[in-house]
């Protein structure tokens, strides 16, 4: 929860516990005395500063793209360092003045200019081509500068080259995990779990999503489906967020709680993906053979045993049901053979339950994301039955009609079940 959001939420609350006497009006003073002041925002004149200051940078780049050719060697080069170095002299003041949003983008804008000088040497001395390694080295060097400087916009030009690099070694090496990169990301992790910031935490859940997806579309396995990749790697995504969320420390536990929601939204991505892929809506499959790699299906294995872990340390029996999901979602893969006759009733089945319980623990655990991303996996999954390119339209009907009767008759169940304040 954003802090400004949850000031405004708690003045309201206090105000109403006030009048109507819950709460003495000494207490209420104390408990605000007690909050730690806001940090200064974004006003009007920052957003006209940041615009003249990209103005200011875009009529110096065009000035110089004009006279490109025209420029010496070493005085390209010279004028990159010296970018580099007002960016950094700018963001230092800035800093000193408590402007801290000036700050961070001037570290962004030195980082960017970091990796123009990493381009602009290779062409100019006419290095080797790789091109990915450059990436790397940018990499790096947006990484220092967030480390010195604080910056989450330079941290977000690190992330953003780190994965770039390896979707490019992936590429070039399909046969073979990148692990290189989870070593980048880890230190972003730590930078994020230093800062205590959530906008670095989600820079940091975005960022492993395209190694993800990269490594499950060229990994070059005997039939593997490209979805169950995906599935293990949300599964792990998920769990861990919950575990690391369930950690004393309330920094892991707002960095847990943002990959967590990241994971949910990945499982219910990934329960569409796996009916649309097993219906063949789009051709993600290599083969009819099904050989799933080991190093896969640990991740969902630890993501389930982390959500495990989640729970029997909160106590909270949504958790159990997200491990649930979790679990559902990568059975549900396997089920089917492609080459078997019929429709994957089961795999259906298991993937409806699956964002059923996903919605179940987000109630149960009063977290807005988790039912989001439970609902729009169930629209999906339904979507994807319903419009299904071969099989039945009947069937399917008959199939949706079943389990609606089936989800209507435990509902009524649970809600004679509960009690009636939590109805």
């Amino acid at each position: 929860m954003f802090d400004k959001a949850y000031r405004q939420r708690l003045e309201a609350d206090l105000a109403q516990w006030e009048a109507d006497g819950v709460i003495a009006p000494a207490a209420a003073a104390s408990i605000r005395h007690a909050l730690p002041p806001l940090s200064p925002g974004i006003n009007i004149a920052v957003v006209v500063a940041i615009v003249g200051g990209l103005l200011i940078a875009a009529a110096f780049l065009a000035f110089v793209a004009a006279h490109w050719t025209e420029i010496a060697r070493l005085l390209r080069f010279a004028i990159l360092l010296a970018g580099m170095a007002v960016a950094g002299g700018l963001g230092a003041w800035f800093a000193a003045t408590g402007r801290n949003v000036l700050a961070d983008l001037c570290a962004s804008i030195g980082a960017i200019t970091f990796g123009a000088g990493i381009a602009l040497v290779g062409q100019m001395y006419h290095l080797g081509d790789d091109f990915a390694g450059g990436m790397l080295l940018w990499s790096i060097g947006a990484f220092a500068a967030a480390l010195l400087t604080g910056s989450r916009g330079a941290l977000a030009v690190g992330l953003a080259a780190a994965c770039i690099w390896t979707c490019m070694r992936v590429y070039d090496v399909p046969d073979a995990l990148h692990l290189q990169f989870l070593v980048a990301w880890l230190i972003a992790a730590a930078l994020a779990l230093a800062w205590d910031s959530r906008v670095a935490a989600h820079l940091v859940a975005v960022a492993v999503l395209p190694w993800w997806v990269a490594t499950s579309l060229r990994f070059d396995f005997d039939g593997a489906q490209p979805s169950f990749v995906l599935a293990n790697g949300a599964a792990l995504l998920f769990g861990a967020g919950l575990a690391i969320s369930a950690a004393p420390s309330p920094r892991a536990h707002r960095l847990g709680s943002v990959l967590s929601i990241y994971g949910a939204f990945s499982l219910a991505v990934v329960a569409f993906l796996e009916v649309a892929t097993v219906d063949d809506l789009f051709r993600l499959r290599t083969a009819a053979m099904e050989a799933q790699p080991l190093w896969t299906i640990a991740c969902g294995v630890a993501g389930v045993i982390f959500a495990l872990a989640s729970a029997g340390l909160t106590r909270r029996a949504g958790e159990v049901l997200a491990a649930c999901a979790i679990g559902l979602v990568l059975v549900a893969a396997p089920i089917w053979p492609t080459f078997a006759p019929g429709e994957p009733w089961f795999a259906y089945a298991a993937l409806l339950c699956a964002m059923l319980c996903l919605v179940v623990s987000g109630v149960l655990d009063d977290v807005r994301p988790r039912i989001v991303a439970g609902w729009l996996g169930i629209a999906g999954v339904i979507a994807g039955i319903t419009w299904a390119v071969k099989g039945s339209l009947l069937r399917r009907s008959a199939f949706l009609a079943a389990a609606g009767i089936i989800a209507v008759v435990f509902a009524t169940a649970l809600n004679r079940m509960l009690p009636r304040a939590e109805r």
